[in-house]
């Protein structure tokens, strides 16, 4: 047995300026949404994200993760260079030591996203 793929699914409030942010800020491209089940599927590049709105019988009250999407891509800079004006920055971008060139944004939920090149 294996598993086959990772599809994230962010919860959030407000759906349409979530799609916004994904679709306009990051480029996806909304495949799905049904405004009634309160839940959009998007990709870009091979990379598929799923919202949903809040999940009453878990309870959720604001958006929660404690952790981040890190979004390896092929040209780190560029994409810094369209982003940094656009977006809440978390950290610019940098070398690090563990061999990535990387930096952080938050997306319109708060949710951290890390986006990176390993450095040759």
């Amino acid at each position: 047995m294996k598993f086959l793929k990772l599809k994230p699914m962010l919860r959030t409030w407000d759906i349409p300026a979530t799609i916004s942010f994904y679709t306009d800020v990051l480029g996806f491209t909304c495949k799905t949404y049904d405004e009634e089940w309160g839940w959009a599927h998007l990709n870009r590049d091979g990379i598929a994200i799923m919202i949903s709105g809040p999940n009453e019988h878990e309870g959720d009250t604001a958006p929660g993760f404690t952790g981040s999407l890190y979004i390896t891509c092929d040209d780190v800079d560029d994409l810094w260079t369209s982003l940094k004006d656009r977006v809440r920055v978390c950290y610019p971008i940098e070398d690090f030591d563990y061999g990535m060139r990387e930096f952080g944004i938050y997306d319109n939920n708060g949710y951290l996203l890390q986006f990176g090149k390993p450095l040759l």
